[in-house]
């Protein structure tokens, strides 16, 4: 789900007037099939071989427009009306430049003739329009403006101008080559994001869903706060296979949330661990939200390096959420969840396999054969497949496997259409910043702005990154920010890996950010309650999350567990130890209380802590 979904379902009172295209039967057999078309595209290019860019991307394109302008829900007759206009229009664009690929290829990225230009203004008007309804207007406004800058910028004076490029040159640079929409941003999306998304697709549509719950409350549902702790747990478990903040809220506080007012939490702190919790899940490997497959091609490093040096850093997200829900609870006294409500062990064994056995195929391919990526994947999702097929006590279920399947196929299109919405209009920006080297402008002003001292960049990216992800989805902010002040921070000395990592890192939490949080608003909702309110506890149940990042500056080793895995180790006891103790000295308490001595101090030794290096 993406950030325009957030703030959409924060809104209840506009969603009555639009209808979705799928509740009509005959609708949802026809976006079941496209769904399954999809779902075999991206499963034959795995096998394929290598196929031209300029076919294989609009094609991928080609197959997300119908999920954002026609099976998407829409307000009105005319907002129905333009979608299916704006989806021929792409299509025809998409199959003009796959069809025509090899002429096209021959006027290395010059448009000729009119209709050409036609066709290209065309394709990024429905990009952007596509990026509009998928995410609302923040991110396709910011490609508008770097278009104008790349049209009319030669007319600004200064550094900031460029020597000026000829419309057919650089509007044909970014729609008939691989310098914008057709890019390496889209190409991830294709050749792996889309195979991620099918497998976790696959496996939330069977018994793994009641699996992610039944570990979490077996697990912690007996401990103080239970239900909140069973959020933790179960977010993190969700979100290793969504890679989404938005789709964790509303899968996993769909059940906790009446849970813990039930128990007797109040609805804004309910609200603010979900919300809290549930960000976690884009930084969760294996998916991470895409983050992970477009980190690893922006640093031309394996797939399985991020994961490794993301793996961590995401569990000390969980340990700072769950310390802070414990340190809240010892301050409430809230109990444990009741015996009654809690599996019995014999119920999570059988429903352990549902999760456990395409996570442990994809890890075994992955790790075990040095295959790829995409076909580890591909093993996994064969086994999640067959797991379909049966229930819990392994007995076949026919009937319940078809409807699975197009339940699978339905969600891995919907995610893997708003993943590209995101991806090709945040690749419309990054063509406009290499063809006019307004990266580089940027970065030497970023530069000079900072006094050449990494800490004042350093605070500066993360300001960017936490204004930007506000309404701009965490994967398109951290592209654009790490493409602008990326390479100041490096060229500062922080190493690539740290710099991409703190820059994701940070844009993600902007999720949790006010005034524009979009889990904030949607567990709200949810909770029924008003959203300031949990804004504030999240920020208090949440403000170790915004120390972490530093913590990969002071301390790297943290990100290379398997190099230095006793630097690692020593460096994970001790940011745990440290965000232990700015919990115990943020947890409850309002006004004055929260500035005692004993606060401060503990404050202060959690950040020592956390700041300074061991010689």
């Amino acid at each position: 789900m993406t950030a325009g979904n957030q703030r959409g379902a924060a809104a209840p009172d506009r969603l009555p007037t639009a209808l979705d295209p799928l509740d009509h039967p005959l609708v949802r057999r026809v976006a079941v099939l496209w769904g399954l078309l999809g779902a075999g595209y991206h499963l034959y290019l795995m096998s394929a071989g290598l196929l031209p860019n300029l076919v294989t991307r609009p094609l991928h394109l080609l197959l997300a427009l119908p999920w954002i302008f026609v099976f998407a829900p829409a307000s009105g007759r005319l907002a129905r009306w333009g979608g299916w206009l704006a989806a021929a229009l792409g299509a025809a664009g998409c199959l003009w430049v796959a069809l025509d690929r090899d002429s096209l290829v021959d006027q290395y990225g010059y448009l000729e003739g009119p209709l050409q230009i036609a066709l290209s203004l065309a394709l990024i008007l429905v990009v952007l329009e596509m990026g509009r309804r998928a995410i609302k207007w923040i991110l396709p406004a910011v490609a508008v403006v770097a278009l104008a800058y790349g049209v009319f910028g030669d007319l600004l004076p200064g550094r900031f101008g460029h020597p000026g490029f000829p419309l057919a040159s650089f509007l044909g640079t970014l729609t008939i080559a691989e310098g914008g929409l057709w890019g390496p941003l889209t190409g991830i999306s294709v050749d792996v994001v889309a195979v991620f998304v099918l497998l976790g697709s696959v496996i939330g549509s069977g018994e793994a869903g009641r699996a992610f719950m039944a570990i979490a409350v077996w697990s912690a549902g007996g401990l103080r706060a239970g239900a909140a702790k069973v959020a933790v747990i179960a977010s993190a478990l969700f979100g290793s296979i969504s890679g989404s903040a938005s789709a964790n809220v509303a899968s996993t506080g769909a059940i906790t949330l009446p849970t813990m007012k039930r128990l007797g939490y109040p609805a804004s702190l309910a609200a603010a661990v979900e919300a809290v919790a549930s960000t976690g899940g884009q930084i969760m490997p294996p998916l991470m939200g895409a983050g992970a497959f477009v980190m690893a091609e922006l640093l031309t490093r394996p797939y399985t390096d991020i994961v490794i040096a993301a793996t961590l850093p995401a569990i000390l997200f969980f340990v700072a959420c769950w310390i802070g829900v414990d340190r809240q609870a010892a301050r409430a006294g809230l109990a444990p969840m009741p015996a009654s409500e809690r599996p019995s062990g014999r119920a999570v064994l059988a429903l352990l396999p549902f999760f456990v056995l395409p996570f442990g195929v994809l890890l075994a391919v992955l790790f075990g054969t040095g295959r790829t990526p995409q076909s580890a994947a591909g093993a996994a999702i064969v086994t999640a497949v067959a797991l379909l097929a049966v229930d819990e006590r392994l007995r076949p279920v026919p009937r319940a496997f078809l409807d699975r399947v197009a339940k699978a196929a339905v969600d891995a299109g919907r995610q893997t259409a708003g993943i590209a919405a995101i991806i090709v209009c945040a690749g419309l920006i990054v063509g406009v910043l290499n063809q006019t080297g307004l990266g580089v402008k940027v970065t030497s002003a970023m530069l000079a702005l900072s006094g050449g001292q990494l800490w004042a960049a350093l605070a500066l990216t993360a300001l960017a990154c936490l204004i930007l992800g506000m309404e701009v989805p965490t994967t398109a902010a951290y592209v654009i920010c790490v493409a602008v002040a990326g390479p100041a921070l490096i060229e500062l000395g922080l190493p690539p890996l740290v710099t991409h990592l703190f820059v994701f890192w940070y844009a993600l939490l902007s999720t949790i950010t006010p005034p524009v949080c979009g889990t904030v608003f949607i567990a709200a909702g949810m909770a029924d309650a008003p959203w300031l309110a949990v804004a504030g506890r999240a920020l208090r149940l949440g403000l170790g999350l915004y120390l972490v990042p530093i913590a990969f500056v002071v301390q790297p080793a943290i990100l290379d567990p398997l190099g230095q895995p006793f630097e690692a180790g020593v460096a994970f006891l001790r940011i745990g130890a440290a965000l232990w103790l700015v919990a115990a000295a943020l947890a409850g308490g309002d006004g004055a209380a929260l500035f005692s001595w004993k606060r401060l101090a503990l404050l202060a030794a959690g950040l020592a802590l956390l700041m300074l290096r061991l010689v």
